[in-house]
């Protein structure tokens, strides 16, 4: 049943998103032969590390991640106090995030939240695109249209990016229903994001083609000349941008 819901999700992806995937490929090869950056914030469950160096996947995908570490306890009493800025603690950091980091106009960076409810995802879409970065957002929308954000503008992910692929999986994720469980089991979001986002990068390496500049894409390193050919990849990437 687990693979039938995959063979379901493909069906999805090919009939239903393939336009929004070809667009998302076109955003991603004029940002790289214009001088910008893609970057990759999370897509749910870590799955954005399979695009990072990757076999057969492009030099030119960099991730996009931040921390904050700040210890200012206050008794329980004093929790709730007004702010000293209206923004919450959990989105200005990342506003703080965006603003300090080397993003800028005409990047891209894809994020994804399989709800599109949480806070910190949506922050992140609203404050890169007021700052011209193109947002690319996988998103699951038979499950974000029956929940509420949590975000203080009360939008929802898909409702802050630029491009918005759905991942085809159900509210609440599990797809499958096995006799002697009361509620569906296994998950689809993760595979869904992953597939539509390798097809992405495809769209995007078949548009640099086209416009006669091929992009730096890696191969096994456990092939035979492998590392070397990393090296190789991982020199030209730095030196041309894409």
């Amino acid at each position: 049943m687990y693979l039938q819901s995959i063979r379901n999700l493909l069906t999805h992806l090919e009939t239903t998103q393939s336009g929004a995937i070809r667009e998302a490929g076109a955003i991603v090869a004029k940002a790289l032969l214009g001088d910008g950056v893609v970057y990759c914030y999370e897509i749910g469950h870590s799955n954005q590390n399979d695009f990072l160096d990757r076999a057969g996947g492009l030099a030119a995908v960099r991730p996009f991640t931040f921390s904050f570490t700040v210890t200012d306890p206050v008794p329980e009493c004093r929790k709730n106090r007004p702010g000293a800025r209206d923004v919450p603690r959990d989105l200005e950091m990342v506003r703080l995030a965006v603003m300090t980091s080397n993003l800028r106009a005409g990047d891209v960076l894809l994020l994804g939240s399989v709800s599109g409810k949480n806070r910190v995802p949506v922050e992140l879409a609203k404050t890169c695109r007021e700052i011209g970065v193109k947002v690319i957002a996988f998103t699951a929308m038979a499950y974000t249209s029956k929940v509420e954000s949590l975000h203080p503008s009360g939008k929802r992910l898909f409702e802050m990016a630029d491009v918005v692929i759905d991942v085809g999986a159900p509210y609440g994720d599990a797809a499958v229903k096995i006799e002697g469980l009361e509620i569906n089991v296994l998950p689809v979001s993760g595979a869904g994001a992953i597939i539509a986002g390798w097809a992405v990068w495809e769209a995007a390496i078949e548009k640099m083609i086209a416009a006669g500049k091929p992009p730096t894409v890696f191969q096994s390193i456990n092939r035979a000349g492998g590392p070397e050919f990393y090296k190789k990849m991982k020199e030209q990437y730095e030196a041309r941008g894409y």
